[in-house]
């Protein structure tokens, strides 16, 4: 459980470090980039300052806005933040199915 909390933070954190980048990269204010997720001018300004910690939800939020966008979604895995670990921390693996569960797959 330890583990999973240190590699979420991880991962905000890398996401909240460069989210300036990601947000002039698609030519976005502060304001309309709150507008598609959700969340106040204020908290995300205190994001961008490190004055506040990315929660998990933002994250998944802005990791998805940037991965819809051209200009974005290819500066995610240069910059570690859409990367194998991400991948492997979101996936399920196939073979912890039941009988029951892989029979409704076919």
């Amino acid at each position: 459980m330890e583990n999973s909390i240190n590699q979420k933070k991880i991962l905000a954190d890398n996401l909240a470090k460069n989210l300036p980048t990601l947000r002039a990269r698609l030519g976005i204010s502060q304001t309309e980039l709150c507008e598609k997720i959700g969340i106040t001018r204020q908290t995300l300004a205190s994001i961008e300052n490190s004055r506040r910690e990315m929660t998990w939800i933002t994250f998944v939020a802005l990791t998805l806005l940037f991965m819809q966008n051209d200009e974005t979604k290819v500066l995610l895995p240069i910059l570690g933040i859409h990367n194998e670990q991400l991948q492997s921390f979101l996936s399920f693996k196939s073979d912890s199915l039941d009988t029951r569960e892989m029979a409704l797959l076919h």
